[in-house]
């Protein structure tokens, strides 16, 4: 029943897919652009502002699926999000001298090491310590929100950003080869993440033993597999792409530090991933439509859509999440063995 529940969603997210593309084809190929609302729907600049606003949610996402699909609950996204974030900034501050490249990618470095070592600490509260996962993720946040405004050199400027690549021939695509194959590294590298972890996930021996740790921990061991090293190595990895959504804010889409940055989008990531159902390219498409949800609300603003009050308008992406969880909640299922902790039978690891 739930797999062919899952399957009939998947159609109607599918058409809807397909029939969002078409209107998105027409109104910016056709005189269906010449009406404003269906350029605030459809534009070409509403589009190119969803997958850039869903890029550190998707990333964030990600981060949570390998978490929890292990069995270790992750609400430290956001906390490991501005850590990369503020890594990032202090490795391309201090490397402004260096070629632009080098220098850029010094930064995707320390974002990545930064989040794994989040992970890492979290992984030793959780596992380790036995601390509750939700205290633990919780921590996370206020360590990276303390120490990245007590560290934070507000004098300091992050010279450079990543620029559009644009693909030999697919970005000549009408509509699609603008939006899609016209962008920097980091966002066709999110991309390519997501279907590789979905393929890790499903068709290797390393997603089938960490997809068992979050399911039967214990029939997992008795095969020989060591579950809290699974925990550990999957946390490390989903922290390194936290972290790399942080980078991406600092190095590709703003080009700066600011305090408190990351604005709740590792929480929007948490509910991404429930709305996805814990499935890579479902926590993908969750996260293009809170993205959308924000792109909506600049181009309303950008449009000077003056009826309904700005206050409103900007809460558009966070009311469409509350809505998004609250009706999908009960109708998921997470992995069986989330925040529980497992001892071996020879005692603690």
């Amino acid at each position: 029943m739930g797999k062919r529940r899952y399957r009939v969603t998947s159609y109607i997210i599918g058409g809807l897919i397909l029939v969002f593309i078409v209107m998105a084809i027409l109104v910016n190929t056709t005189s269906l652009g010449d009406s404003t609302w269906m350029r605030v729907f459809f534009g070409i600049s509403a589009l190119n502002f969803t997958l850039r606003a869903s890029v550190p949610l998707i990333l964030g996402a990600m981060c949570g699926i390998l978490c929890e699909r292990t069995g270790i609950i992750n609400i430290g996204i956001e906390g490991m999000m501005l850590a990369g974030a503020f890594a990032a900034f202090v490795a391309k501050t201090n490397t402004n001298d260096w070629p632009l490249l080098a220098s850029l990618l010094f930064g995707v470095a320390a974002a990545l090491v930064t989040g794994g070592l989040m992970g890492l600490l979290h992984g030793v509260f959780s596992i380790r310590y036995r601390m509750d996962q939700i205290i633990s993720g919780t921590v996370l946040i206020i360590l990276a929100a303390g120490l990245t405004a007590y560290l934070f050199d507000r004098n300091a400027v992050a010279e450079g950003k990543f620029g559009t690549i644009a693909i030999p021939g697919l970005s000549q695509i009408p509509v699609l080869g603008e939006v899609i194959f016209t962008n920097p590294p980091l966002t066709y590298t999110t991309l390519i993440l997501v279907v590789v972890i979905h393929i890790g996930f499903f068709y290797t021996r390393w997603g089938l033993r960490s997809r068992a740790c979050g399911e039967h921990p214990r029939a997992a061991d008795t095969v020989g597999i060591n579950v809290n090293r699974f925990r550990y190595m999957n946390t490390i990895i989903g922290g390194m792409l936290a972290g790399l959504a942080g980078g991406f804010l600092v190095l590709e889409a703003v080009g700066q530090f600011q305090e408190g940055m990351t604005a709740g989008r590792g929480f929007i990531s948490l509910a991404a991933m429930i709305f996805g159902n814990w499935m890579p390219f479902g926590a993908m498409g969750a996260s293009l439509l809170f993205g959308y949800t924000q792109a909506l609300q600049n181009e309303l603003l950008l449009a000077g859509v003056t009826t309904v009050p700005r206050q409103f308008v900007s809460m558009i992406p966070y009311i469409v999440t509350i809505v998004a969880v609250s009706g999908f909640v009960g109708r998921v299922r997470p992995p069986a063995a989330e925040g529980k902790v497992y001892e071996t039978e020879g005692g603690s690891e």
